[in-house]
């Protein structure tokens, strides 16, 4: 991308971060949805795995982001990968025992569920987005 003027570039930088913005705001829409549209907010109990997935990743590996794509023999890193992991599967498991126990609609668990896609694509997007050159999400 170097041929392509600086002005355009920020353009296009901004694009992403709109994207990943409209992503977001999307799944907390079909979230709320989820809840509001069946005036039952149970399904808002996976809320609290969205917000626990992240966080084994911030205590246990820091900013050394490369070991969680490569085998490592650190323990504290595999204890991120399976609390990680452990969290995702908590994220689908919720509705769906929330679906079984008779507290939830099939419209709810379709808005939930579909929001939990929503939310997964948008950090498979910031992933893929922060693959490239730029400092901008070398954060990650």
């Amino acid at each position: 991308m170097a041929d392509i003027p600086r002005h355009i570039r920020a353009c296009l930088d901004m694009g992403k971060i709109a994207f990943l913005a409209i992503l977001v705001s999307g799944g907390i829409v079909l979230q709320i949805l989820a809840c509001a549209l069946f005036d039952n907010w149970w399904p808002m109990l996976s809320v609290i795995m969205y917000v626990l997935i992240p966080m084994p990743l911030l205590f246990f590996a820091g900013s050394d982001s490369t070991s969680l794509y490569s085998d490592s023999d650190n323990s504290w890193i595999n204890a991120a990968k399976f609390l990680t992991g452990a969290s995702v599967v908590g994220s689908i498991a919720i509705p769906t025992i929330l679906k079984h126990a008779g507290l939830i609609g099939w419209g709810a668990l379709a808005f939930d569920l579909s929001s939990y896609v929503v939310f997964l694509v948008a950090i498979l997007s910031y992933i893929c987005i922060g693959d490239g050159n730029d400092d901008y999400y070398s954060f990650i």
